[in-house]
């Protein structure tokens, strides 16, 4: 430390008053706020080349106005230098609220837009008369540097999951992989770390990159699959799907963007994404013992699922592998307590109303009594809502079909934004006089379609009929 108290007098001819550590993360560099005539972040990095691509970059970025650290002094070794304090808020930590509940608000939206449409200034304006060769540890994006993160993830995590596999078929398809990511060559920057902890928001509520020196030339996909996938950073699909519209706008100004081309493309490089985020996950957690890291994996492993719903056939063997690891119990145990289950039932309003044994109130009562009751009838009293004698003639009389579009909508609305949010719990009641027919035929079918519609756990409950039945996510 005294080497930047040192810096910190040459720099501004006082020496600082106070010298406080800042919090780090998965890196080896050590920060320090020097606080006195002027405030500054003092960086110890260990490693020379690392230092000198951080340094090098930040002018560059600077001399073309991009919101980046001014880098301040630099010791003649380069093992330390003093950069611009630009505070204490994360982007990570400014969106708290959204990842907690993702449900962000109007505020949070807007920083993160500000940040999206930021990242081609630097992706394509800071690739404008920069020397590459200053990156670290590699100057580009290439085969050799997939294989790395590729090779990253098979022995830091997949090996240390203990799921046996066959190295030279998965090979085959890392190959594959790294063929597919290489078909779009460009000359921009590729920041490769960009995500949520990286951006620093100032006073003003304008976002500011940090960090970056670990990037490269590279595509821009990269990028984009980076900070909307990050593990932790709990984006629902349809603010992802909001600021990937945002991106594709804004890269525009750049080139001319093929939207169905672009979602392919980005497709891959997520998943090549999360497996090198997994690798880091689990070189930091298993082998470095850093809790931080291993809490974010059931994050991964959840994004890895989602992905996985959509076949990626370019990659048989490791598609077959990465759908055995989601499945392991380590990582299927925690998902399922994530995940949403909804509980459906039906029941007589003589009987009284269900309690929800979930704590949450009940959620949806649909009263069905409105609708015509086939009970009233001798030859239907001996069937349920179940029998096709019963669906014959609620389906034929209409009414039922009336209502339960309007119950479904509703329904629908509320399963999708429970998973958006990460609720864990719904529960919607269907109810008649003696919960045998309507409420019966309601329920069997919202249970139905919301297992089909959204894949998530429904357990139905037919409580006058003595009926159980669980519907489970299709794997």
């Amino acid at each position: 430390m005294n080497i930047l108290t040192s810096l910190y007098k040459e720099t501004v001819g006082t020496e600082p008053l106070e010298v406080e550590e800042l919090p780090t993360a998965g890196s080896n560099r050590r920060y320090f706020r020097l606080i006195g005539e002027k405030t500054l972040v003092g960086v110890i990095g260990t490693c020379v080349e690392e230092n000198r691509a951080f340094i090098q970059l930040a002018r560059h970025f600077r001399s073309k106005g991009l919101p980046v650290p001014e880098v301040v002094a630099v010791t003649c070794d380069e093992t330390a230098y003093l950069q611009e304090d630009l505070g204490d808020v994360q982007l990570f930590n400014a969106i708290q609220k959204g990842r907690a509940t993702r449900s962000f608000g109007p505020d949070e939206k807007e920083i993160l837009v500000k940040t999206i449409r930021l990242l081609p200034d630097l992706q394509f304006n800071g690739a404008t008369g920069l020397d590459f060769n200053v990156c670290y540890p590699s100057a580009e994006f290439d085969v050799r540097s997939i294989m790395w993160d590729l090779n990253y993830f098979k022995y830091c995590f997949l090996k240390a999951t203990g799921l046996e596999f066959l190295e030279d078929k998965l090979e085959d398809d890392f190959q594959t992989m790294a063929e597919v990511l290489m078909r779009n060559q460009s000359s921009t920057f590729m920041y490769r770390d960009f995500q949520s902890r990286n951006v620093m928001v100032r006073d003003n509520g304008e976002p500011w990159f940090i960090d970056f020196q670990g990037g490269r030339k590279g595509p821009f996909y990269y990028d984009v699959a980076s900070f909307l996938w990050q593990a932790k950073a709990n984006f629902p699909d349809s603010l992802r799907q909001d600021l990937i519209k945002e991106y594709i706008d804004s890269l525009r100004r750049y080139v001319p963007v093929d939207e169905d081309y672009f979602y392919e493309q980005l497709r891959h490089f997520v998943l090549f994404r999360t497996l090198q985020v997994l690798g880091a996950y689990g070189f930091r957690g298993y082998f470095e013992k850093k809790p931080h890291f291993m809490q974010s994996v059931p994050f991964a492993i959840a994004n890895l699922r989602v992905l996985l719903e959509r076949p990626y056939p370019e990659y048989p063997y490791l598609s077959k592998l990465l759908n055995e690891l989601v499945e392991m119990k380590q990582f299927s145990d925690e998902l399922e307590q994530r995940s949403l289950t909804v509980k459906v039932m039906s029941f007589a309003y003589k009987k009284g109303i269900p309690n929800d044994t979930s704590g949450n109130g009940g959620g949806f009562v649909f009263d069905c009594r409105a609708v015509n009751n086939p009970g009233k009838y001798e030859r239907y009293k001996p069937f349920t809502g179940l029998d096709q004698q019963v669906i014959t003639f609620l389906e034929e009389d209409g009414e039922i079909l009336d209502f339960l579009s309007h119950a479904q909508a509703l329904v629908d609305a509320s399963v999708k934004r429970y998973m958006e949010r990460g609720f864990t719990n719904l529960m919607v009641s269907f109810g008649c006089t003696g919960g045998q027919h309507r409420s019966v035929y309601c329920a069997q079918h919202i249970a139905e379609h919301i297992n089909k519609e959204f894949n998530v756990k429904v357990e139905l409950v037919h409580r006058e009929q003595n009926i159980e039945q669980t519907f489970k996510p299709r794997r």
